[in-house]
């Protein structure tokens, strides 16, 4: 399926140099020009689908662009079934549906009669599906995500054998050759080298962070039970099938004439159909991309800092990186912007690589340039609060939202804000304008239903996850919704058997601490006394500081008559978490005489 509508030129790049005959006869059309925003290490970009509102996340490692059933429902798309089959790192998808845009916007281009394809999980809140290489390998492709840009690109003929890394100065240019059957797929991938051992790696900016497969990993001796290796939680792709992952350390990663020493690697446990490694969007913000579809050759320079961010995973503080045959920052030669928007979108790359410093900056002068614009303002806030300046960040989020009162991200980070300084009316408030301003089966509502549990507004966050969780039968997160609704319930005490049910299918798809912390807190309820508190082991034995499992075993040991041996769990509980009694108590799980069972709370 491809865009039929083609891209019209909008200038030329001169890009010839005396002291480079080859680019006599080689010139640069620029087709079209992207605005692309970081949020974290999720390149974004907005769009309109049929004339409506829409955000997609750039995926340089799908082959097809897609949108998420529940967001076909929201732009009032009909889907219709197709025989194909999508796979991806998270699983494969089956009897996967398609559907037709009359025309889709992105920047200034129009694209007439686009279909995507309809299947998969979430990506993102409020994002409703990935522009895939069905449209970003219609011509040349250049990712300056450093500067919030992609760039479609058309050489002319006497680019033949030119070096297309046109904004090159003073840094090393290194060089990948793709290979030649990679015009069946598209894939922008080639060979590197993981401590001597060479491996398939995909360039991959719908993967927020790098990632290796274990069984290239174990090629270049990689163990889960090696020193150094910590285990960080499951990852997910596009279908609904997780897996383990690990942090690791690797001697020498080699690109092209780049080699990066003491490079330290998510690992996990997928198959990727023949791709040993994604470079992800972490890469991509460290390197300025251009991808020669014409040469078969990815060009790309090092733009300097960490290569891997890996500081959202537990254990994964980066190591020291020592690069090899790459510039330095200071060598590095960036594109100064002239304009709010293109601030805004470079503060928010900085933002993305923890360079806060320089994010406030570009951000505090894009409000200047731009002061009616919301968005801007929101930014600097979130990059204020991940700064440790909470006042300033709800300064700017209020001031986001006189300016556009029903921006649903600004007011979930409001309530998040909230949250942390434990004004729960706030956060309700904040939750009820969310809930009202979007679709039932936005994505965004399973993002409500968790701050509404965490400010113990259980019954509003049950309706949230019933919502959620009706729009999707396949989704990555569907486990942890169905975990979520049953925690609300175990805490309620209400509907118990429903509970157990969601837990049971949450466990049928991951097993996981969590999971079974909230399943022992449903058979104390129903004062299955022996099962709770063999759920209570196995989530210890995988994570031995829940305070909730100690808490919740001690009680149930308590009404077997163990009391001991449930006072000793009790102790260990609120060592952890000196709140966890009243919390409990809050909730009706109070500790029992020998005789009394554990009433639930209604």
């Amino acid at each position: 399926m491809r865009i039929r509508s083609l891209c019209t030129a909008l200038g030329a790049l001169s890009l010839a140099a005396a002291a480079a005959p080859v680019w006599a006869k080689c010139k640069l059309d620029q087709l079209a020009e992207l605005p692309v925003t970081m949020s974290g290490l999720q390149p974004l970009i907005s769009a309109k689908v049929n004339g409506v509102d829409a955000t997609f996340l750039v995926d340089s490692g799908a082959f097809n662009s897609l949108i998420t059933p529940a967001a076909a429902a929201q732009y009032q798309l009909k889907p219709h079934r197709d025989p194909i089959r999508v796979e991806g790192a998270g699983g494969a998808v089956m009897q996967v549906s398609s559907a037709h845009v009359e025309e889709l916007r992105l920047a200034d281009r129009s694209f007439r009669h686009v279909e995507f394809i309809v299947a998969g999980s979430e990506v993102g809140s409020g994002v409703g599906g990935v522009l895939g290489r069905d449209v970003l390998s219609r011509a040349d492709a250049e990712y300056d995500l450093a500067s919030g840009v992609i760039r479609l690109m058309q050489p002319s003929d006497g680019c033949g054998r030119a070096v297309l890394a046109y904004w090159a100065k003073s840094e090393p240019i290194s060089v990948i050759d793709m290979p030649l059957t990679r015009g069946e797929t598209g894939a922008i991938s080639g060979t590197a080298y993981l401590n001597g051992n060479p491996i398939h790696v995909l360039f991959d900016t719908g993967a927020d962070t790098s990632f290796l497969t274990r069984r290239a990993a174990e090629r270049a001796g990689f163990t889960p039970t090696a020193p150094g290796v910590v285990s960080a939680g499951v990852g997910h792709g596009i279908g609904a099938h997780n897996f383990p992952i690990w942090i690791a350390n690797f001697e020498s990663l080699k690109l092209g004439e780049e080699e990066i020493h003491n490079a330290r690697l998510e690992v996990g446990d997928a198959d990727m159909s023949g791709i040993d490694m994604l470079l992800g969007a972490d890469f991509f913000l460290s390197h300025h991309i251009y991808v020669a579809n014409g040469q078969d050759k990815v060009y790309f320079t090092y733009n300097g800092g960490p290569v891997f961010n890996l500081r959202r995973l537990p254990g994964g503080e980066p190591a020291t990186e020592r690069s090899a045959g790459a510039a330095s920052p200071a060598e590095a030669d960036v594109d100064e912007p002239n304009d709010a928007a293109g601030l805004a979108r470079r503060g928010a790359a900085y933002a993305a690589r923890q360079d806060f410093e320089h994010a406030i900056a570009d951000l505090t002068r894009a409000c200047e340039l731009a002061p009616t614009e919301a968005s801007y303002f929101r930014q600097r806030g979130l990059v204020r609060w991940r700064k440790g300046q909470p006042d300033l960040a709800k300064e700017d989020l209020d001031q986001a939202l006189k300016l556009k009162p029903d921006d649903v991200q600004t007011l979930l980070a409001r309530a998040k804000l909230s949250l942390a300084s434990h004004d729960t009316p706030a956060v309700v408030a904040d939750l009820q304008a969310a809930d009202r301003a979007v679709p039932k089966e936005s994505n965004v509502r399973l993002q409500i239903a968790d701050l509404y549990t965490q400010a113990d507004a259980l019954q509003a966050a049950l309706a949230q996850y019933d919502l959620w969780i009706a729009a999707r039968r396949e989704d990555a997160e569907l486990a942890r919704a169905k975990n979520g609704r049953c925690w609300v319930r175990a805490l309620m005490g209400s509907d118990l058997e429903k509970a157990l049910d969601d837990c049971d299918d949450a466990l049928g798809m991951i097993k996981s601490a969590e999971f079974l912390d909230s399943r022992g807190l449903v058979l104390l309820r129903l004062g299955k006394y022996d099962r709770s508190i063999a759920d209570y082991d196995a989530a210890l034995k995988l994570n031995p500081r829940i305070a909730w499992s100690l808490y919740g075993r001690g009680v149930a040991r308590m009404c077997k008559g163990m009391t001991a041996e449930g006072q000793a769990d009790i102790a260990a509980a609120i060592a952890i978490q000196r709140s966890i009694a009243e919390d409990a108590r809050k909730h009706g799980l109070v500790l029992p005489d020998q005789s009394a069972p554990v009433p639930p709370s209604h």
